[in-house]
């Protein structure tokens, strides 16, 4: 087995977030739907931009924002994902780096810009996310680096991969190379509606073995299983996963194995501003950890204290030390 050189390596779509406080009317004017994420054209990107009021512009992507979340507490993180050789792709790279995550994927020379995510955060913290894909799209099989997949004890999969057909095929080659390497390989959902276009093929990658360890929120799971029946929903993971998390917002989470469940609370918060990154954010304490190998409420409870930092603020990345936060909470780091 190849010497361990990262504790997570997450593979996903490398966009460029743009986040803006909004009200319900704006939704309902561009025919969005709330909560969502709906991937858009550069027309469409265009005229939700100049409709917008000022944004927040940083460095975003679902996989990403988790990967510099597990650096922020520690651990050893990389992150693969397509950006071009352009002004917002040079950020994106800078951005990555300075989180001290290693980021080696070449930029596209020539092909679509850098993709970008409109993100309108309306009153209640919700957000509703229009993805412009760009040279995220272009993410191939090429980008993988066997060698780096090798040395990660995790690699960590985003769901909204599925979209784009190159980024699908460097996603089943990821997998079967941590597998040979034997790493554990971990997927989230993504996103309801996502599940709803690929819940056949997540089911399949889920009950193959392809996904040792999946990430769904309550909405992800009711979709993946068509079913409004929690206990019915959460049955059927633990007999298709070896390790299911599901978070549940101010519940807690639940965390299952085909022989056990586990509960963990959510963290307190003083006040809800932006729900973008929350789910990366769980994530990135749930998997840092696994990297440790806690016990699952340990994991979960890091999880939670990640999750809450980043929903009281705008943008999809901690603001402070997370590693500093979870020792200040007297949780295990």
């Amino acid at each position: 087995m190849a010497d361990v050189k990262y504790d997570v390596l997450g593979i996903g779509n490398a966009l460029f977030d743009v986040l803006v406080r909004t009200d319900e009317a704006f939704l309902v004017k561009h025919g969005m739907t709330k909560g969502s994420m709906s991937l858009i054209d550069e027309a469409r990107a265009a005229a939700i931009y100049n409709d917008m009021g000022p944004a927040t512009e940083v460095s975003g992507g679902s996989a990403a924002n988790t990967i510099v979340g597990i650096g922020s507490l520690g651990a050893r993180a990389a992150y693969v994902g397509k950006v071009k050789d352009d002004q917002i792709g040079k950020l994106y790279v800078h951005d990555i780096r300075a989180a001290g995550v290693a980021f080696n994927t070449p930029p596209a020379k020539d092909g679509p810009a850098t993709g970008c995510s409109y993100i309108l955060v309306t009153g209640d913290g919700e957000r509703t996310m229009n993805t412009y894909l760009g040279a995220a799209q272009d993410l191939s099989p090429a980008d993988i680096d066997p060698a780096e997949i090798a040395a990660a004890k995790i690699v960590y999969l985003e769901g909204y991969l599925w979209d784009p057909p190159g980024a699908k095929e460097a996603f089943l080659k990821a997998s079967k190379i941590a597998h040979e390497a034997g790493r554990k390989v971990a997927l989230t959902l993504s996103d309801s509606f996502c599940v709803s276009r690929y819940r056949d093929e997540f089911l399949g990658l889920m009950r193959s073995g392809t996904a040792d360890i999946v990430f769904a929120n309550e909405s992800e799971l009711h979709s993946l299983y068509e079913t409004s029946d929690f206990d019915t929903a959460l049955k059927q993971l633990r007999s298709d996963v070896k390790l299911g998390v599901v978070t549940r917002s101010e519940k807690g989470c639940v965390v299952v194995t085909p022989t056990d469940a586990v509960a963990a609370p959510a963290s307190p918060i003083a006040q809800l501003v932006d729900t973008t990154g929350a789910g990366d954010l769980f994530a990135a304490g749930f998997l840092y950890g696994l990297s440790r190998d806690l016990s699952h409420k340990q994991c979960g409870e890091l999880g939670a204290l990640a999750a809450a930092e980043v929903i009281q603020h705008i943008g999809a990345r901690p603001q402070v030390s997370l590693r500093d936060l979870a020792q200040q909470r007297g949780l295990t780091v």
